[in-house]
């Protein structure tokens, strides 16, 4: 039995017969030639102030060479390593539980977490670093006991328990406490309330809610920002040097003030916090593609779009 076409059969047909005898279309990448002359530009002055930095006497490359890699500057290097993670192992855990008082309804505990935060955010980190390692001219002797009474467990000298590791430690977590407790609440604070109420009318607990339905869902929002506080923790280690801390600036300031090789030594500091924050980089970026799976569009590189590539690509596909 011949079916009789209808009108949107006929019209689709002739659409069709249309767009077959119209002619392709070329599709031209669109072109950036000031992107190439602002490259050339940035590349020639790099190029410059490389060559001056290379054949400048007064940089001494032996002596830079010599103590890249020595013994001293490896150990520093060690100590700097596990200052800025033990600092941010208690920076992250403290931050998070601040951050959680901070938005408690407890007055009480909102209260402490605003005092916490104003007090180590309101004050200089080398403050903090200073007042730590000079705690025995505050307290000579530390005691534990009962309050008020004369019982006492156990005592001690101040200097002996409260080492320049131990007070770096401290005055860097401390303060990163602070850094990261409102990281975390403006993480906390973008996720729907909907969320919430939706998990607790499951009966679910407002801990279980926190952990499996907030926290994941912030991640998105606090891993950039926390990600960026490694590397300035990183580098702020460098300030513990005020107090002897045994890290990569505090052995290497010990040797130059010893042979006045100043400039070679603070090259040496300069390429390996070069060097260790570019490595701390590479987890940052993996986490964020991690937590922003389905909000984070792909974009493409710095050389792809300095080259056009993606934009090529897209005419081929097209």
């Amino acid at each position: 039995m011949n079916e009789t076409p209808t009108r949107d059969d006929t019209s689709r047909s002739e659409q069709q017969a249309r767009s077959s005898a119209r002619p392709a279309l070329t599709v031209r990448p669109l072109r950036h030639p000031w992107r190439w002359v602002c490259a050339l530009v940035v590349l020639t002055v790099a190029a410059a102030m490389l060559s001056s930095l290379l054949r400048n006497p007064n940089v001494n490359w032996p002596v830079v060479r010599d103590y890249l890699f020595a013994p001293v500057t490896l150990d520093g290097v060690v100590v700097t390593l596990y200052l800025t993670a033990l600092a941010m192992v208690i920076g992250i855990v403290g931050g998070t539980a601040v951050a959680i008082m901070r938005l408690s309804t407890n007055p009480v505990l909102s209260g402490l977490a605003r005092a916490f935060i104003w007090f180590f955010r309101g004050t200089p980190v080398l403050v903090q670093i200073i007042f730590w390692g000079y705690l025995g001219a505050l307290y000579p002797t530390l005691q534990l006991g009962i309050p008020f009474t004369d019982v006492v467990f156990l005592e001690g000298r101040t200097s002996d328990i409260i080492t320049p590791f131990l007070a770096a430690t401290l005055a860097l977590g401390l303060n990163e406490v602070a850094y990261a407790a409102e990281i975390v609440r403006g993480g906390i604070s973008s996720v729907e309330r909907g969320q919430t109420e939706a998990a607790l009318s499951l009966a679910m607990t407002p801990a279980a809610t926190m952990r499996r339905v907030v926290l994941p869902q912030a991640m998105r929002v606090i891993i950039p920002p926390m990600g960026n506080e490694v590397i300035t923790m990183l580098k702020t280690t460098a300030l513990v040097s005020v107090i002897a801390g045994q890290d990569l600036m505090t052995n290497l300031q010990r040797i130059y003030s010893q042979n006045y090789q100043v400039i070679p030594l603070l090259v040496v500091a300069a390429l390996w916090y070069l060097a260790l924050t570019t490595l701390l980089s590479l987890p940052q970026a993996w986490l964020e593609r991690r937590f922003g799976r389905g909000h984070l569009a792909a974009s493409p590189s710095m050389w792809s779009r300095l080259l056009g590539l993606r934009a090529r690509r897209t005419a081929k596909e097209a």
